[in-house]
């Protein structure tokens, strides 16, 4: 593939990322095996009582949980902490003097996380269609498109928090605080619907829940027209915010 493209030049740095990824051991354990087993930690947060209220399964509950598990591990912060170490590096400065634009750094360095993220969702849900007899999504599309704008959103979220991020050992500490947040009130340990109203109707605005409600909704075909066009809004609005964030206040050069 020539690299005088903006496919092929993006494709070549995909390539290098993803070499240099598999080179750190600690990004493997985070990115890849965690993901796969974080997901059956979360059944002993909600009794059967409390899923069969909601009109929930324990395969509705551990899929869209596994979803967010491998978006905010493999996706979210794996990139933090590849876009921090690359800037401290003086990878990025070094791709910005050549052929490369900016958004083209962004996102060839983007695409690995983004591919193992997106392995790991149909790896898990293979897994959990085989193992839970959950069946196919009553609304495929629904699930598709909430797995997309969770890719994107979370690359997006990702380049935000590392323009925050001094070094790479600190990016482990700045992204907690939306990865818990999220695990907390996005539905991914807790569904929305056992919450009370006034709290789940808060965090019906977290970047995350958007996608979560999609996936999830997808298997149970409980979300209204209406509903999905709300998630959708929100979940393209928090990507907006991000894609602004990062061409206002991204860092190309080292911060000291």
């Amino acid at each position: 593939m020539s690299t005088t493209t903006v496919t092929g030049r993006m494709a070549a740095l995909a390539r290098t990322e993803l070499i240099l990824l598999g080179r750190s051991r600690a990004t493997i354990v985070a990115a890849v095996i965690v993901p796969l087993f974080l997901p059956f930690s979360v059944r002993s947060a909600v009794d059967e009582a409390d899923l069969k209220e909601a009109g929930l399964s324990v395969g509705t509950l551990l899929l869209p949980a596994a979803v967010g598990f491998s978006l905010l591990f493999a996706v979210y912060a794996a990139l933090t902490t590849a876009y921090v170490t690359r800037r401290e590096e003086l990878v990025l400065k070094r791709l910005r003097t050549g052929e490369l634009r900016d958004r083209e750094i962004l996102v060839g360095a983007a695409l690995p996380a983004i591919g193992i993220g997106l392995a790991q969702c149909l790896l898990l849900a293979a897994g959990c269609l085989a193992l839970l007899d959950l069946g196919a999504p009553s609304a495929p599309h629904l699930v598709a498109l909430g797995l997309l704008l969770g890719l994107v959103m979370c690359a997006a979220l990702a380049a935000v928090t590392a323009a925050f991020t001094r070094t790479a050992e600190s990016a482990q500490v700045t992204g907690l605080p939306l990865m818990f947040l999220s695990m907390l009130g996005s539905g991914i340990t807790v569904p929305l619907e056992v919450l009370p109203d006034r709290l789940a109707s808060f965090c019906e605005l977290l970047p995350l829940t958007p996608v979560i409600t999609l996936v999830r909704s997808g298997w149970t075909g409980d979300l209204s027209g209406y509903d999905a066009l709300g998630a959708v809004a929100t979940a393209l609005a928090w990507t907006a915010i991000a894609v602004f964030a990062v061409r206002r206040w991204f860092r190309w050069e080292p911060r000291r």
